[in-house]
């Protein structure tokens, strides 16, 4: 073969390499095997290698015996005792004993073993049994709910082989899912395994979108859930809004860790306990801290009930706590920057990055109350009837009323023709 076909050749595998490697970087919490990329390959290979299952939200740490050539990215077959599994090579090389060093595995006897490389056969089963899941979830959690268990059911995993499914639930308490077991045997025909998880592991499961509209960081690469305390909300001076500092999960979230360092290497220059500068016609309460800026806002309240805001710098507000402990009290704060609080104006300089346009208010018109009274009484007066009356009952009623409209015409002329015949009589016996 001529060097030129050789180096085409070895072209071909890199670019096929570093697609594996590529899309091995996809799944969910992936570590980036950068020795790989970049084309660095150790020089004594080392045997254990980071395999994911289930598209990253599954790894373990799997031994090559069989000294087989493997590289990032590969489909193996995984020995797990009960079967096979399938999965696929996300880290290798010396990386692999920082990660193990890392989650702090040592014992590398209980490691399952490597036995080949998956073919398409394999893939395919495993594709079949990734379908299954779904369905499987909601049909267990039926038959939970119709059991009347204290437990969720969130995830189901099945081995490659589909001769076993894993549950993953959540619950408060203990569950006694003895008789569970049994009927989800009968049910799905394969080996039942119950494994009980937090309810963080469950969204890292779940996944979803956060408040800052990325995917979760428990989903894509956080895998070590520490805890998150209210003393942390405390120290980078955050408002306690439960909705706005809980997850997904409905715990705190993680994020609130991230810069919890920074704040406190920043936090060491601030003085203690300066809660209170005493002066000498007064005296000032600490209302808020500027870490990064390095300035405290004071209030003090003056003679007329009016509370004023005054902005120091650490250093001038830690000079006054120490006259404060010789007894000596300053006449001035000695401010940077005084804020009005009744104005809300102040000198502060600042932009606006949120790019939120504040529209005017719209005015309403008063509706005029005199009209709509009117109209609705020449409504009332129109609709003064029945609402529901029978059509039948109606024409008896006017049929009823032409009749004794007639006979009072018919009295009425009567009385008129009597009366005029009395009239003359009178009229003839006078004349007489």
């Amino acid at each position: 073969m001529n060097d030129e076909n050789w180096s085409l050749v070895v072209s071909d595998e890199v670019k096929r390499q570093n697609e594996k490697i590529v899309e091995a970087r996809r799944e969910k919490l992936s570590t980036t095997d950068w020795m790989a990329q970049n084309e660095i390959w150790d020089v004594e290979k080392y045997d254990i290698f980071e395999v994911s299952f289930k598209e990253g939200s599954r790894k373990e740490f799997c031994k090559n015996l069989n000294k087989l050539n493997i590289n990032t990215g590969d489909w193996v077959i995984i020995d797990t005792g009960n079967g096979y599994d399938v999965g696929r090579i996300s880290l290798s090389g010396d990386l692999v004993r920082l990660q193990m060093k890392k989650r702090k595995v040592t014992d590398c006897a209980d490691l399952n073993n490597i036995i080949r490389f998956a073919n398409d056969w394999d893939i395919n089963k495993m594709k079949e049994a990734r379908a299954m899941e779904y369905n499987t979830m909601v049909r267990a959690r039926a038959i939970a709910a119709s059991m009347n268990l204290d437990m969720k059911i969130g995830d189901v995993e099945y081995q490659g082989d589909k001769r076993k499914a894993t549950f993953f639930y959540t619950s408060e308490g203990r569950v006694d899912f003895r008789e569970l077991v049994k009927v989800f045997a009968r049910e799905f025909k394969v080996k039942i395994e119950m494994r009980q998880i937090g309810i963080r592991q469950e969204s890292s499961k779940i996944g979803g979108i956060g408040s800052c509209g990325r995917e979760l960081c428990c989903s894509t690469w956080h895998t070590n859930f520490t805890s998150v305390t209210t003393e942390m909300v405390r120290y980078q001076n955050l408002s306690v809004n439960q909705t706005k500092l809980t997850g997904l999960c409905g715990r705190l979230k993680c994020c609130l860790n991230y810069e919890l360092d920074t704040y406190l290497e920043a936090l060491e220059d601030f003085p203690k306990k300066a809660d209170v500068l005493k002066l000498k016609h007064y005296q000032a309460y600490l209302v808020k801290l500027d870490i990064f800026k390095g300035i405290i806002y004071y209030s003090v309240k003056q003679e007329n009930d009016r509370i004023k805001i005054y902005a120091l710098s650490k250093e001038r507000a830690a000079e006054i706590l120490e006259m404060n402990k010789k007894g000596q009290y300053p006449e001035e704060l000695g401010a940077m920057l005084f804020l009005n609080e009744d104005t809300g104006d102040d000198d502060m300089d600042f932009e606006d990055v949120t790019g939120q346009i504040e529209l005017p208010e719209v005015k309403k018109k008063k509706k005029n109350r005199s009209n709509r009274n009117r109209k609705g009484n020449r409504n009332n007066k129109k609709n003064t009837g029945p609402k529901n009356q029978n059509p039948g009952q109606g024409k008896q009623k006017n049929e009823q009323k032409d009749i004794s409209n007639k006979n009072k015409n018919s009295r009425s002329k009567f009385f008129k023709r009597n009366k005029k015949d009395n009239d003359r009589k009178n009229d003839t016996n006078n004349k007489n």
